[in-house]
């Protein structure tokens, strides 16, 4: 093999590993995605079995963060990437880190189910839980095919998204503030539930925080301290 043809298989090995870091972060997601739907559904339906589900799910979140940590760790030693690669790279290994967490998450909601909430959890309370868990679960579609398209557009909107999430975790918790000062005996079963609006916030984070890899990932600079209202949005979308 010639030098040339050497350098263009070397050149195909590494977009091939790439790639591969890119397709494996997006299985952990759709992993974590299944955990999120289980997790809502078990504590919405208070299914014990279902819960227990999610909790021995997390095996496999975890061997995910493991394996695609070790391969970008190769990649770095091998191949020394540099600019756009290099980013990419620093930005999988920050995303399965929150990947990671929300299944985490998951898992905390699914235990909290596993506990007595039997005759807790009134339908106004129950709703309220349903419609947070399905804009986390939008949050998390949206950011995961942000990533796969390294979309910074879509990615901006999932950040924004999240006050919708932050909006309904304050009207719950006043709620439950509410039920636990008129019955104070139901204060341990409603913290419980209360922990659980908690951790759905937590994973709303956990994706804007994807969101903003993205973004760094595009243009290879940090929207953390930048403004999301919608003339930052029309703004940064013009950079696309």
């Amino acid at each position: 093999m010639d030098n040339l043809n050497l350098g263009q298989h070397i050149s195909q090995q590494y977009n091939e590993e790439l790639e591969d870091v890119r397709n494996k972060v997006l299985l952990m997601g759709g992993v974590v995605e299944g955990q999120l739907a289980k997790a809502i559904h078990a504590l919405v339906e208070g299914d014990t079995v279902l819960a227990a589900e999610v909790v021995a799910d997390d095996y496999r979140v975890n061997a995910l963060e493991v394996e695609i940590d070790e391969e970008c760790t190769r990649i770095v030693a091998r191949r020394q990437p540099a600019a756009s690669d290099l980013r990419l790279v620093m930005a999988v290994i920050k995303t399965i880190t929150d990947l990671e967490r929300i299944g985490d998450e998951a898992k905390r909601v699914a235990r909290m189910v596993q506990d007595e909430l039997n005759g807790t959890m009134t339908s106004d309370i129950r709703n309220e839980l349903e419609h947070m868990g399905a804009l986390v679960q939008e949050m998390l579609r949206m950011v995961l095919d942000s990533f796969a398209r390294s979309d910074v557009k879509s990615a901006v909107k999932t950040a924004r998204f999240d006050n919708k999430v932050d909006v309904k975790y304050v009207s719950i918790t006043r709620q439950l503030m509410t039920y636990m000062a008129q019955d104070p005996k139901s204060i341990p079963q409603i913290l419980n539930i209360l922990w659980a609006a908690r951790a759905m916030e937590r994973m709303g984070d956990r994706c804007e925080n994807i969101a903003e890899y993205i973004f760094y990932l595009v243009h290879g600079r940090s929207i953390r301290h930048t403004s999301k209202d919608k003339k930052t949005i029309k703004k940064l979308s013009r950079h696309d």
